[in-house]
Formats: structure tokens, sequence, C-alpha cells
């Protein structure tokens, strides 16, 4: 670790240097991209995140302390950056498929870390419950949160069991939906 150089760049992007500010953006910027596609294969976000990236890493450098080299640091935050990212993804892609109680256990171990994460979540998934068709809701809750089969689920409301894949498919759709708007 260059010690000194790395001073020397935190000093010149802290005091808005532009020539420091774009030659370290342009020295690392590929670097985190390629590092970041590996990880997500998608070249388009990839780009969004890495440029993320690096407005954190802007924006961080105040508290930076020297406890390690500025790549260091620069990776670490896209470390982070992936992981958040990979993180909501599967949080969706379990939303889409199962409902409140299931998914907020399921994820306790694997996904969330603390209670305040959980809450939000919770809170989320209520929010978009209350914004769907009572008879969405009452098909999700039944297939869901009951753990009803569809054959079961359509002798209950009086439909035939493609007439309730149908109505399932639909409610899960819009709930995917409201979910990815709040």
């Amino acid at each position: 670790m260059d010690y000194n150089k790395d001073k020397e760049i935190v000093a010149g992007i802290i005091n808005h240097d532009q020539k420091i500010v774009n030659s370290f953006y342009h020295n690392n910027f590929q670097t985190i991209f390629r590092f970041i596609n590996r990880q997500i294969n998608n070249s388009q976000k990839s780009e969004e995140l890495a440029q993320d990236v690096f407005i954190d890493f802007f924006e961080s450098l105040r508290d930076f302390h020297f406890q390690s080299s500025l790549k260091t640091f620069l990776f670490s935050i896209t470390k982070h950056k992936v992981i958040d990212l990979i993180r909501k993804k599967k949080i969706k892609k379990i939303l889409f498929s199962a409902l409140p109680n299931y998914v907020v256990e399921g994820l306790k171990t694997v996904l969330i870390d603390d209670e305040i994460e959980k809450k939000e979540l919770q809170n989320k998934i209520s929010k978009v419950f209350s914004q769907l068709p009572n008879d969405y809701q009452l098909v999700l809750r039944l297939k869901y949160q009951e753990g009803e089969r569809v054959q079961s689920i359509a002798q209950k409301l009086a439909l035939k069991f493609k007439a309730t894949e149908s109505l399932i498919f639909r409610a899960r759709k819009a709930f995917i939906n409201v979910f990815t708007k709040i």
C-alpha cells in the first residue's frame, strides 16, 4: 500500500481537484465494472452499479482513516453494493412465490439479519396486499399463508381448477407489479 500516494489522492478528491477525481475514476472504473459484471452478468446494470460505487466512494472518503488501501476500500464498497443487489433480487424472487409470514421466516436466517429490515419487509407486503383486489388477496392468502392446494381453493371458491390457477397467476402478477412500484 502506497500510503503517501493514497493520502494525496484522498486530499485531492476531498478538495474537489477534478484532475485527481477524473484520474482516479478512469484508472479504476473498468476494474470495478468487470468485477461487478462477473457477479451479475448484466452490462447495463453493472455500469449503473459501478457509477453508484464511485458516488458512495467519493461521499465516504471524509470518513476514510487509512486502515486499508484506497483500492481495498473501493472494492469493499463494491462488494457490499453487489451483495445488496443480489440480496434484493433473492428477496423479490422469493416474494413472487410466497408471502408474508412464510417469506419473512424463511428469510430470517438466510437474507435478513436485523429486525428493522424484517419489519420493513412485512410492512411493504401488507401495503401491497391492501392495494390488491379482494379476490387476489383471498387466493394469495389461501395459497401461500394457509398452504392450500389449488384444487382445495377451487372448491372453496366454486371455480374450476384451471380458472383458479389462472386467478392465482394473475394475483401473483399483480402482487409483483405493485411490489416493484412501492
